[in-house]
């Protein structure tokens, strides 16, 4: 319970740190079958899906770390079922957000255009 708790709190902050840099959130948490994406965003005409991690410590790594190449692939594959349903966007990108809640402060890193 406590590992959804921290998902769901740095969800919120990714979105508030997307929203601070000019973008629109679309959704949160977009799910189809057993996919889901974290984020899905626009800016400048170009939807953005986001998978965000959240991390308390460095224990088991930097949040980044923990996006794998399989991660990656299911997230394309849920964005290929998103723009189906959503086929006016051409320009698309895939984003991840790093956290790293502190006692006292938040760490956010954007990598953006992450898909390779």
């Amino acid at each position: 319970m406590k590992n959804k708790h921290t998902g769901d709190k740095g969800e919120t902050i990714a979105a508030k740190f997307l929203e601070n840099k000019g973008f629109s959130i679309i959704e949160r948490n977009w799910r189809h079958k057993h996919l889901e994406i974290d984020i899905i965003a626009s800016s400048n005409d170009k939807l953005h899906f986001v998978e965000v991690k959240t991390r308390t410590n460095t224990k088991f790594g930097l949040p980044e770390e923990s996006v794998s190449q399989a991660k990656m692939n299911r997230l394309k594959t849920a964005a290929e079922a998103y723009l189906y349903l959503h086929p006016e966007w051409e320009l698309i990108q895939f984003d991840v957000i790093a956290i790293m809640i502190g006692k006292n402060k938040e760490e956010v890193l954007l990598i953006d255009d992450v898909f390779f």
